[in-house]
């Protein structure tokens, strides 16, 4: 089976994990602290700015944490969002107010994040959809403008930028995702920015149990006294990744660039075949200056084949997906929105596979077998009694 995600894997990472099992340390530690170093200096921002976490979901939660968000407070999001954004939310006891998104971009607008904003509003989280950034900066601006904190959940944007820099770090807070199905992997695993460095001291004790400083063998030094000891300052979790995760995710933050190069070989290929195709909609072109992951490459089929598109793939050995589920209609949310833009994703979107681990083979077989889906598949509009 084609699948739409895939890690790639091999001999530098395992070197990465003997190495640490050589080293008989496996907990959070030095790989850990290198790692965050590491992705800092890719992101461009200071390393105190972030706190690795053990997913995205889990920065999320932190994030709502740090701004004490709850009951009577909203935060606007875009109904086609990941559900860890949301049950950070009604976790907490305040309400996600979702958004509408542009049914071919699939990422919200100023304006649609605007018409949303009220008095009760504590925050803005928006997600970059497949990598690609949308309207951050206008964003971004907006929620300056209204004195209310941006949170980018950035898990499908690792490699994407505005001119205001990497996504993540544009808004006051950021939450990326290692997890086994992105494009820099380490099974689990995610990272949080926090603009003002006092919350992120604040988001590395509610991760490593409130604990005020570090103990044990890290703090023995011939001159210190009682190492082992040490005060609560807040009622953490443990949420941390170790240097296991950190050795992987090292080694796959080196690879990235090739990843992403190869991705961006797919995607134009993709491109250049579905260009003009009738009953097919390629994703939107990146506006001037913005860079992007490359982590979905979804299509519109807006005249009602696209599950038995999905269906005709399925059966010829390759896997497709929607992503993601609008919020708004979710029950549990009670939200009761209408937000057409997202139906209609929801209905049309298709998102095709794109990994770094495709042959040429592979991206043919997709292109050959969507091809002929959409043309045997899509409906021909009957003639009217006076055509015929």
């Amino acid at each position: 089976m084609i699948n739409v995600f895939q890690p790639t894997l091999g001999e530098q990472e395992l070197a990465a994990i003997n190495e640490v099992f050589a080293s008989g340390w496996l907990g959070r530690g030095p790989r850990t602290a290198a790692f965050v170093q590491e992705f800092a200096d890719h992101l461009g921002v200071p390393a105190e700015h972030l706190t690795p976490v053990n997913s995205c979901t889990e920065a999320m939660f932190t994030t709502i944490a740090l701004l004490g968000v709850g009951v009577g407070d909203e935060v606007v999001m875009p109904s086609v969002s990941f559900v860890g954004a949301a049950n950070a939310v009604a976790s907490a006891g305040a309400q996600p107010v979702f958004c509408d998104v542009d049914p071919y971009t699939l990422n919200p607008t100023a304006d649609h994040i605007a018409a949303k904003l009220t008095g009760r509003t504590a925050a803005v989280m928006i997600l970059h959809y497949g990598g690609y950034p949308g309207q951050l900066t206008e964003i971004a601006d907006l929620c300056r403008g209204r004195g209310i904190p941006l949170i980018e959940d950035a898990a499908c944007a690792v490699a994407s930028r505005v001119s205001g820099g990497a996504c993540g770090t544009v808004g006051d807070f950021g939450a990326w995702s290692f997890d086994a199905m992105k494009i820099l992997v380490m099974g689990d695993g995610g990272m949080l920015y926090c603009r003002d460095t006092r919350l992120s001291h604040r988001a590395a004790q509610l991760t490593f149990l409130g604990l005020s400083q570090p103990s044990g063998m890290s703090q023995a030094t011939a001159t210190a006294q009682r190492w082992w000891e040490f005060d609560v300052e807040c009622f953490g979790r443990r949420s941390s990744i170790n240097d296991i995760d950190a050795a992987v995710g090292s080694v796959q933050l080196r690879r990235l660039p090739e990843f992403v190069a190869r991705r961006r070989e797919i995607v134009e290929r993709y491109d250049a075949a579905f260009a003009g195709i009738d009953g097919l909609r390629p994703p939107p072109p990146l506006p001037p200056g913005d860079t992007t992951s490359y982590y979905f490459y979804w299509i519109g089929l807006p005249d009602g084949t696209r599950d038995a598109i999905a269906r005709h793939l399925y059966e010829r050995g390759i896997y497709t997906t929607f992503r993601y589920q609008p919020l708004h209609l979710i029950a549990a949310y009670g939200s009761g929105a209408s937000l057409p833009g997202a139906e209609q994703a929801a209905q049309e979107t298709l998102c095709l596979p794109l990994h770094q681990g495709m042959d040429e083979a592979t991206v043919e077989k997709v292109i050959d077998e969507t091809l002929a889906a959409v043309a045997s598949l899509r409906k021909v509009p009957r003639l009217s009694t006076r055509e015929v």
